[in-house]
């Protein structure tokens, strides 16, 4: 495979890949997105309102951590903790001196209820990490404030430390130069003596490892006063192209630092050497309609990059030499995942859909990275369709008079949700998409809007709100913010807060015919009635309605009000939010794989299900005016709404014949002739589009009928 190589010739050039130390002292009070020098986290979220000094990190999975790398002594550690709903597990901070062996420094199994709480450990003198992490939840949440790590008292002790320009290099750690083949470079490395008595004592300084003949020591001091510092230089001769290894050795009087080790990563040219093989046994777990787990089994190699694709095969292959980044795009193909790991949970996954799998392995860290580029891992799966339990609506029957108020025991009450809570839960782990430069977007439901924005999300940064849909002013119990009816998820969504929430405020949605005002996808203006409405843009107008249908009979006879749709909505607003044209909405905009997928999430976080996402003719039965129950229903809305949103292409039709039905998953069909034989049939597909090939068949005139959660819908094609 011919490899892209950078036409700079690299006379000398070094690479540190150790992770830069804080300086002590250090802190940081999450107020901002980016994480100070020597900090690092896994897992962890934000609660951007609340906090000693909001806001505060998050800690919601056994697992999460936070670390902070420090290059001196630490005097005292202190932070400010406490629990949400935290009851019998532990939360621990740790200190290590090599970020590899961990001991307790401080066990939290009680921490304060909702009230951030100050805490003091001082670390030993030799720590040189503290990590925070949520050893093992059993229920609840950990917030994190307001952390600092004070100076440590100087040592009178010879104290070896070393550096690389201005990032020291731990003892253990690696550190990557770079040489053209058969050429001579130097690498000047700076000794400290952290120490502010006793000189520090070099004995030796000694290279050892696979490739150590390719490296020699030119210098390197035998004294180092106190708190001063030496030059220690390294040559780097390669013999060969590619990869070259070596370890470097500093023996010294240091009491606890003897033998102070750096690993070298030599680069002879431009490029690390490319891994032999690929990784193997692409294995797919936790399918779920908004969720999957991939893993590997390792070859050797420094890590993989993971790109993804939906409906096909991946082409995209990466170019030696570039460094990429979740939401980087490679052909056609989006990296899910770029690291040392060996699996990976995409997020962005909708029910009913095939995805599209390969991994490369690499070699090398910046621009030496290296892609074995032939023969990738590779592999497929499909999301699931509906995770709706099976028996979920056994109690439900649209014909008895007691439809309502069983949907409503069946849906309420639930598993409650804090809306504090809305952007870890909802937007990191099921709205947001990757994009770019490893960074996210998110779509405002009414308008279309896309925001991208580098994570951890801030509504405040980002100018959005959760919005709504049924208004909180509607609620008979507003102003009251801190009940299920006002945190439920079901009807919470990401909008843009100044130019869409705002244009919305509180009026009804409608089907505006006089426009006054516009953002995008959305606008504001009269009805045909003349009453002033709101109208999102139309891919949202039936999940918006299943919305507002969802609060009003989850919540309805709480507080002893049925929770009908307003009418007034207020004094300003003397008319009511229109019923008929949200069931219009909702039979014309029927649930995509991305509101099932949704509704299946949101199932798992608060245990109950939008009935109208499963079963959008529900709807027919219930006024939502009084919350009565309608005998009639309107089966036959159903069957035209379905009707009018099942394509067949091309027809007339030669080979292939694309049949979709308004992006709803389609579970089956049947294709008949004329004489009344079936030619062609399919169960159990769940796939939004289906693509069939019908070159087989005889010229004529056919009956093509699918099947869908909510009914069957069929029309006529011609072959030629």
């Amino acid at each position: 495979m011919r490899k892209s190589i950078f036409l700079v010739l690299l006379s000398a050039f070094a690479y540190s890949v150790s992770v830069a130390q804080a300086v002590l002292p250090t802190t940081w009070s999450f107020t901002t997105t980016t994480l100070p020098v020597g900090w690092t986290e896994s897992g962890t979220a934000f609660y951007t309102a609340s906090g000693n000094t909001p806001p505060a990190m998050k800690f919601d999975n056994t697992g999460d951590y936070l670390i902070i790398n420090f290059a001196s002594a630490p005097g005292a550690l202190t932070y400010y903790l406490a629990g949400n709903s935290f009851t019998g597990g532990t939360f621990t901070v740790e200190e290590s001196a090599n970020g590899t062996t961990y001991t307790s420094l401080h066990a939290h199994t009680a921490p304060p209820a909702g009230v951030y709480q100050m805490y003091t450990d001082v670390p030993n003198s030799l720590t040189r990490f503290i990590r925070f992490i949520y050893t093992n939840k059993v229920s609840g949440n950990i917030g994190l404030d307001d952390v600092n790590i004070a100076v440590g008292a100087a040592t009178p002790a010879q104290e070896i430390n070393v550096k690389y320009g201005s990032a020291t290099i731990v003892s253990g750690g690696t550190q990557t130069v770079s040489s053209p083949v058969s050429t001579m470079t130097p690498f000047v490395f700076t000794v400290e003596n952290l120490g502010t008595t006793n000189t520090l004592n070099i004995s030796s300084a000694v290279i050892s490892g696979a490739n150590a003949a390719d490296f020699s020591v030119a210098s390197f001091p035998s004294t180092v006063a106190a708190t001063a510092n030496q030059s220690l230089t390294v040559n780097f001769t390669p013999a060969m192209a590619g990869t070259r290894t070596a370890v470097l050795t500093i023996n010294s009087d240091d009491a606890d630092e003897a033998a102070y080790v750096i690993n070298l990563n030599g680069i002879g040219g431009n490029l690390a050497t490319e891994p032999a093989s690929q990784p193997t046994n692409l294995v797919f777990s936790n399918v779920k309609s908004y969720r999957l787990t991939a893993g590997f089994t390792p070859t050797t190699a420094d890590g993989y990059v993971v790109l993804r694709k939906k409906g096909s095969a991946i082409t995209g292959t990466p170019v030696d030499g570039t460094i990429y980044q979740r939401g980087d795009m490679i052909g056609d193909g989006q990296v899910v995942y770029s690291g040392t790991s060996t699996s990976f949970t995409p997020n962005n996954i909708v029910a009913s859909t095939g995805y599209y799998f390969t991994v490369y392995a690499y070699n090398g860290s910046g621009t030496f990275r290296n892609y074995l580029t032939t023969a990738p891992l590779a592999g497929n799966v499909t999301s699931s369709g509906s995770m709706q339990p099976a028996g979920y609506y056994s109690t439900i029957s649209t014909s008895s008079p007691t439809f309502v108020s069983d949907l409503h025991t069946l849906v309420n009450p639930h598993q409650m949700q804090f809306y504090s809570n809305y952007g870890a839960l909802m937007v990191a782990k099921f709205a947001a998409r990757d994009t770019t430069l490893d960074r996210r977007v998110i779509t405002c439901v009414y308008s279309g809007e896309n925001k991208i924005y580098t994570e951890p999300f801030d509504f405040t940064a980002t100018g959005y709100s959760r919005e709504h849909t049924y208004c909180h002013s509607w609620m008979p119990t507003n102003p009251a913010d801190a009940l299920p009816e006002y945190n439920d998820y079901h009807h919470l969504f990401p909008t843009n807060q100044n130019n869409a929430n705002a244009l919305r405020s509180n009026y009804p949605l409608g089907k505006v015919v006089n426009q006054t005002s516009t953002y995008l996808g959305c606008k504001f203006g009269t009805d045909a009635n003349g009453h002033q409405v709101f109208e999102p843009r139309d891919i949202h107008k039936g999940d918006a309605a299943r919305a507002m249908m969802y609060e009003a009979i989850c919540y309805t006879t709480v507080s002893g009000n049925n929770w009908g749709f307003p009418n007034p909505i207020s004094g300003s607003i003397p008319y009511g939010q229109d019923q008929a044209i949200l069931k219009q909405w909702n039979l014309q905009d029927m649930p995509d794989a991305w509101e099932i997928s949704r509704n299946d999430y949101i199932d798992s976080l608060q245990d109950n299900r939008n009935p109208f996402v499963d079963n959008p003719n529900y709807a027919c039965f219930v006024n939502f005016t009084n919350m009565s129950y309608e005998s009639l229903g309107c089966t036959a809305d159903v069957e035209e709404a379905l009707l009018n949103g099942f394509i067949l292409y091309p027809n007339p039709v030669t080979n292939v014949l694309l049949m979709n039905v308004d992006a709803t998953t389609i579970t089956g069909y049947q294709i008949t002739a004329m004489d009344g034989k079936v030619v062609k049939s399919a169960d159990g597909i769940n796939q939004v589009l289906v693509e069939l090939n019908i070159q087989d068949l005889k010229v004529g005139s056919y009956i093509v009928k699918v099947r869908t959660p909510y009914g069957e819908a069929q029309k006529t094609i011609v072959k030629n």
